[in-house]
């Protein structure tokens, strides 16, 4: 199964970015998760919710307190797929690199060929 959909999905928003970026400097309980957030806490277990069905998060209870952690092995597929286009990327603009300092080149010498032929144009009006 395809889990990319999944994973970009979970990203997609600000708040589940910002639980992500505080998950990964340790787990949390949901409180101290929805605390920063400016939601409704329906809308931080929504968050939690897809997190969770993008492999993001898990939840351990530990007594009688349940704590959030990352599982960031997912985020590898988000890196996998943006590589590739990085890959496609860099090639593109390596190409124009090399077409645009043939261009300066082929400018520059059209550059002083024009003087030239300018400074020909008004010898011969002379």
């Amino acid at each position: 199964m395809d889990r990319l959909p999944d994973v970009l999905t979970a990203l997609s928003h600000p708040s589940r970015r910002d639980i992500i970026r505080r998950l990964a400097a340790a787990p949390a309980r949901f409180t101290d998760i929805a605390r920063p957030l400016d939601v409704a806490l329906n809308a931080v277990t929504k968050h939690l919710k897809l997190l969770e069905r993008a492999g993001l998060i898990e939840r351990e209870k530990q007594g009688r307190e349940v704590f959030i952690s990352l599982r960031p092995e997912p985020l590898r597929l988000v890196s996998g797929w943006v590589h590739e286009y990085e890959r496609f990327w860099n090639q593109r603009l390596d190409t124009f690199e090399v077409y645009f300092r043939g261009m300066k080149g082929s400018d520059s010498r059209n550059r002083r060929s024009g003087r030239k032929q300018a400074t020909r144009t008004k010898e011969a009006k002379r």
